[in-house]
């Protein structure tokens, strides 16, 4: 086990999710967590980055290339109920608490349709909720 911050601990998530963030403390709903960060790629360069897992976009110019483990943000896992969302501001990706996030819980975001498309869908989804997009 990692701790990265004392607010989190990357771990060993859920079998075939790979590593995870795991709250140290509560967080509440509405709360900022932590900026998802990396370098700052053109979107048409990042459209052609085969199998690039941590491609985040911005908007049509600009996308995060977060695949650096300085990172934190890189870790939450997909769900299809996630606990946090991504808010776009002035450039910056933030993640955000939609619900109370209890001690100890798993942080996870939805993927959204195009990654879930391209890399969770072919090998089917283990987020355990029970809708899937």
């Amino acid at each position: 086990m990692k701790t990265i911050d004392a607010r989190f601990r990357v771990r060993r998530s859920s079998p075939g999710m790979g590593q995870g963030l795991f709250a140290l403390c509560d967080i509440k709903r509405g709360e900022f967590i932590l900026e998802y960060t990396g370098k700052k790629i053109s979107t048409d360069a990042a459209d052609y980055m085969k199998h690039a897992r941590y491609l985040f976009e911005i908007d049509e110019e600009w996308t995060i290339d977060g695949s650096p483990r300085s990172n934190t943000a890189r870790y939450i896992n997909h769900s299809c109920n996630p606990n946090t969302e991504a808010e776009i501001s002035d450039g910056k990706i933030l993640i955000i608490a939609v619900r109370d996030i209890k001690k100890g819980e798993e942080l996870t975001i939805d993927y959204d349709t195009e990654y879930f498309d391209e890399f969770i869908r072919p090998v089917g989804c283990k987020c355990g909720a029970a809708k899937h997009l």
